[in-house]
């Protein structure tokens, strides 16, 4: 709806009223406010949302720990080096943790090389884990950015609320100017309270995502020595 629109809107409204005590454009701006509530009520959901997506995304990615992923690498070592690479592959089959999928894919893709293998192994884990990730988190970064903003602007909106009462009105009363003050502090303050919360849930995010990343970087470190020794016998075999 343009400006000319909302005018013109304004005017009904107005000639509508008439008898009652709320003129057109205090209908007007109530309903803007109405907007406005709702607006951030959904921008507040939908950055919660992606945010607990993304945290439980993490935590379906990654090993609790080194240890546990030192467990699942000794697991796979012995076939593997008995050459039995089917049961390898079927120990981490199914497991949605990123160590798993790519031991997995590597196991799948031996006749490619050694170097060829680590190279895709590396580019899936960027492409699909990582990215991925960065992804889901770039809607919770858009909604802390754009709720103190729409705040911002609830906050105009009450001010120029305000302004039409004393620019239509003799002798506004106080407690009449104060509920579009109010409107306009309310507006600020649920766009702060949407904000900040989302900032350091994100930095805990991310605290996560660099410690899965050394996690994961480590145990496939692990894994290609041991994978290079394997191939390399097979080679000589």
């Amino acid at each position: 709806m343009e400006l000319a629109d909302l005018f013109i809107f304004a005017q009904e409204l107005d000639s509508a009223a008439e008898g009652t005590k709320m003129s057109g454009s205090e209908k007007l701006f109530m309903i803007l406010g109405n907007i406005m509530y709702v607006c951030l009520a959904l921008i507040a959901l939908w950055g919660f949302f992606c945010c607990i997506m993304v945290w439980t995304r993490v935590s379906q990615k990654r090993f609790r720990d080194e240890a546990e992923q030192g467990e699942f690498l000794d697991a796979i070592a012995e076939p593997m080096r008995q050459g039995d690479f089917d049961t390898a592959m079927a120990i981490g089959d199914g497991d949605p943790r990123a160590m798993c999928q790519l031991t997995t894919l590597a196991i799948e893709n031996r006749h490619l090389g050694f170097e060829k293998v680590k190279y895709l192994v590396a580019d899936r884990f960027q492409r699909d884990v990582l990215a991925d990730l960065e992804f889901r988190l770039s809607w919770v970064n858009t909604v802390i950015k754009s709720a103190p903003m729409v705040g911002l602007l609830g906050t105009v909106m009450g001010m120029m609320g305000a302004f039409a009462k004393l620019a239509e009105m003799e002798g506004v009363e106080a407690a009449v100017l104060a509920k579009d003050i109010q409107f306009a502090l309310i507006t600020t303050a649920c766009g702060l309270t949407i904000a900040i919360p989302l900032v350091l849930a994100t930095a805990s995010i991310n605290i996560r995502i660099r410690k899965m990343e050394d996690v994961v970087t480590a145990g496939m470190n692990q894994f290609f020595e041991m994978f290079r020794e394997v191939t390399d016998n097979q080679k000589v075999g």
